[in-house]
């Protein structure tokens, strides 16, 4: 194995001996800023600059050429060179914006549409409203990506759950906690939106250099300052601060900052009436420093501290139909009390070996400290409403024909140690290039389970499901009072993994038409010692390719195809069943991926648009099937299921109002599963329709006054069913989540308006705005209650309503 991994790491290093050499450099503003997409060129040769404004092209020796740098919104600069080293050579240019007006010229990056990578804007991200605005506000409203509580910032992909997607921040992969029940838990991602730079994101046949799981990359890379500024977010629900400046002549640069949030308002909209006290506070600092032109070191921080405390009093809940109302009230005592703590370092040092190589190391650390405590006490009572109009008690409870309680209890306690080394390399030769690398990653968890559920109806205790059913009270019962549910365990599990990959990019000219392409492959493998068992060696392969052509048309098109054999090496979550039993031996779940799609620009209304579509297939095997309760992933721990997953997006942006971005997505997704051979059902992801419309506009004559508007519609889920129902047996779907949310804001300052003297002259930036979160106060649910009645056996699902309507005001500076 350790031959093959050597293999994979030496076989980009190779000697291209050639009466040429490598000039290379970065392309910047006058602000010191670098510029993507530069077209670098001499002859007939040419380059683009990356997202760091960095190029590298190969030049003759010795020979005299004119090289040419232009970009749509700069001046053309020109500049006659002769490269008289054959080591390489350096050249770093400064272009001068342009003084005319751009009306009609779009510049496009078709490197990253033809690798299946999205690229959004961060303004648009810091603009759209949300209930939890961020990256992930923004994903929610692309086809195929589906989330129906919006107080997570988990998210669904084409069928998958949470656990299926990757997210790196400045190429380290990045974690969720681990025993987070509700969306109202989370509180905040681990992506701060103040200091993100770019962002990119694939829904699927994604590139090998990505790791290993089966749905999604979020890639996102945070910025360095180039001036000192100071940005502050206030509003009802948190404030946060962000610090940036260069130092040190610019070879250092630091962007920290601080967050606080408070979901309290979004809480107390429920139907539960509680005194909820979170304080979920995050720190995160990202330094680099230039120690040479060839050699740089980076560090990225971040503490993470969540504290839950959740005292709910009582609860009034209304169901059914008009002909036959039922109304639920529920009374409360006990509270619980859960606290997270994360802590994560990470240290990368980037270095130039030549003109043709370069190797980023990275060391980190992760740890997450969760404690869960919770002594909730429920009595509740199910009654028929009146529903005679012309009764005397209409509208009140008549008759009630359930009554009972139950106790929760639960002190769980998990603590995880990821720590991880690994080397990536990139080799560039012209429009070649190799990228590959190697990682090794140790996973350290201890887990204690103490959790357990009393159910009690008329003073009859509820014994547990698939026990020695009973008659009571018309016939004695002799045994044991067991709980409902109980699970005590506890697991000490390490999971070491070493992983590799390698992979070829080309882009070339097949007569007139432009062509991308990549072909790469993974390695991965693992051993898990769990409990004192350890489980055999296993290892992966993970084959991918992908293919774009962009024709000569006069419609400007773009047309790509991906495919690969993905797998996802279990996790220490996915290795725990039910009882929170883990199983050593979990094979990896592998999926096969086959996706096509087009890009299509154009202009409507004299404004540009683009219309994108992507279809894809899954074809699952060794499948950990799962439910889902809220936000808690409970898994099975087997792999005795197989699966599909298909459906088609379209996603139509562009500027429906002059000068603002805005668009429209829809989506169709069906994926069903076989578990033990019963025959395929609908999995827990299984969200036929989604339709969702992100709307930015502004008044013609106040063009400081901006309006947005974020709209998601889901067909409902597959859900709802008490944990120990069986899937085949309880196929019923939540209803649909329907959810709109809008926002008005006033910009008084910004880059495009200043002000020389006054109070707004000390601000670079300053906006004000009111957000209407739910506006048509529309009754979502992710979750049911489950109440019975002791006579006729029967049991009820109340909805666990999400959020109602939310008023917020919000106020951002920037200084």
């Amino acid at each position: 194995m350790k031959k093959i991994f050597l293999f994979l790491f030496l076989f980009p290093l190779f000697a291209f001996a050639q009466k040429t050499t490598i000039l290379k450099g970065t392309v910047k503003n006058k602000d010191k800023q670098p510029i993507e997409g530069v077209a670098v060129k001499y002859n007939t040769t040419g380059t683009t600059t990356d997202k760091n404004g960095k190029y590298s092209i190969r030049v003759p020796f010795k020979q005299e050429i004119s090289i040419v740098f232009s970009h749509i919104a700069y001046k053309t600069f020109t500049k006659k060179f002769t490269a008289k080293s054959r080591n390489g050579v350096r050249l770093t240019v400064t272009l001068v914006p342009k003084t005319e007006q751009l009306k009609e010229i779009i510049v496009k990056d078709n490197t990253k549409k033809a690798k299946g990578l999205k690229k959004i804007d961060i303004n648009v991200v810091k603009n759209v409203i949300g209930p939890n605005a961020g990256v992930e506000n923004i994903l929610m409203t692309l086809p195929g990506v589906n989330n129906n509580n919006e107080l997570s910032t988990q998210y669904n992909v084409r069928g998958g759950n949470f656990d299926e997607n990757l997210v790196y921040v400045n190429g380290i992969e990045v974690y969720r906690p681990f025993l987070v029940r509700s969306g109202q838990q989370e509180g905040l991602s681990f992506i701060n939106p103040h200091m993100v730079r770019n962002i990119d994101f694939s829904a699927g046949g994604f590139q090998a250099k990505y790791g290993d799981k089966l749905s999604s990359v979020l890639d996102i890379t945070y910025r360095k300052p180039t001036k000192v500024a100071t940005t502050i977010d206030l509003s009802f629900l948190g404030a946060s601060a962000t610090f940036e400046a260069p130092l040190i002549k610019d070879k250092l640069t630091a962007i920290s900052s601080f967050r606080y949030r408070d979901n309290s308002l979004f809480v107390n909209s429920k139907q539960i009436e509680t005194n909820f006290r979170p304080k979920f506070i995050d720190f995160q600092t990202y330094l680099s420093f230039d120690a040479s032109d060839y050699l740089r070191f980076n560090f990225l921080g971040n503490f993470s501290l969540n504290n839950y405390n959740y005292k709910p009093i009582s609860r009034r809940t209304r169901f059914g139909t008009v002909a036959d109302p039922l109304e639920l009230i529920v009374f409360y005592s006990g509270q619980e009390q859960d606290n997270y703590l994360t802590l994560f370092g990470a240290l990368s040092t980037e270095y130039e070996i030549n003109d043709y190589l370069s190797l980023t190391g990275t060391v980190s650390r992760y740890n997450t400290q969760e404690e869960e405590r919770f002594d909730i006490a429920a009595t509740y009572s199910l009654g028929e409403v009146d529903a005679n109009i012309g009764s005397e008690n209409f509208g009140n409870v008549e008759f009630s024909q359930g009554i009972g309680s139950q106790l929760n209890h639960a002190r769980n306690d998990l603590d995880a140690l990821f720590t991880n080394a690994q080397i990536r390399g990139k080799y560039k030769v012209d429009r070649m290039q190799f990228n590959f690398g190697v990682k090794y990653q140790k996973e350290d968890i201890r887990d204690r389970i103490r959790e357990w559920e009393v159910i009690d109806s008329l003073g009859f205790s509820i014994r547990p499901p698939n026990h020695i059913s009973n008659n009571q009270p018309y016939q004695p019962f002799d045994g044991p009072i067991t709980p409902f549910q109980n699970i005590r365990t506890e697991n000490k599990v390490e999971i070491n993994r070493i992983s590799g990959f390698i992979q070829f990019n080309e882009r070339m000219y097949w007569n007139d038409n432009e062509v991308w392409y990549n072909i790469g492959l993974r390695a991965h493998n693992w051993t898990i010692k769990g409990n004192g068992i350890t489980s055999k060696n296993q290892t992966i392969l993970s084959p991918r390719a992908q293919f774009a052509i962009k024709p000569n048309w006069r419609k400007d098109m773009l047309f790509r195809a991906s495919a690969g054999w993905y797998s996802q090496p279990p996790s220490y979550r996915e290795l725990r069943d039910f009882n929170g039993n883990i199983n050593v031996d979990l094979k990896a779940q592998k999926s096969i991926h086959l996706v096509l799609g087009m890009d299509y620009s154009f202009k409507m209304w004299e404004r540009p648009f683009k219309l994108t579509t992507e279809a894809y297939f899954k074809d699952l095997t060794n499948v950990n099937s799962y439910t889902v309760d809220n936000v808690r992933i409970r898994y099975r721990a087997d792999n005795n299921a197989t699966a599909f997953a298909h459906g088609i997006d379209f996603r139509l942006n562009g500027e429906f109002v002059p000068g603002s971005d805005s668009w429209v997505s829809l989506g169709y997704l069906k994926t069903q599963e076989d578990i033990d051979n019963r025959g395929n059902i609908s999995r827990p992801t299984d969200q036929r329709i989604k339709f969702g419309i992100l709307f930015q506009d502004y008044v013609p004559n106040l063009p400081n006054l901006k309006a947005y508007l974020n709209l998601v519609y889901n067909t409902g889920v597959p859900g709802g069913s008490p944990a120990y129902a069986d899937v085949y047996q309880f196929q019923e779907r939540l209803r649909d989540y329907k959810r709109a949310d809008i926002g008005v804001s006033y910009i008084f300052t910004d880059a495009n308006k200043k002000y020389k003297s006054g109070w707004l002259s000390k601000f670079k930036e300053l906006s004000a705005g009111l957000e209407l979160f739910n506006m048509f106060d529309i009754q979502n649910s992710i979750t049911n209650t489950w109440v019975r009645d002791v006579y006729s056996k029967r049991q009820y699902g109340i909805p666990n309503f999400m959020t109602g309507r939310v008023l917020n005001l919000k106020l951002s500076m920037k200084l």
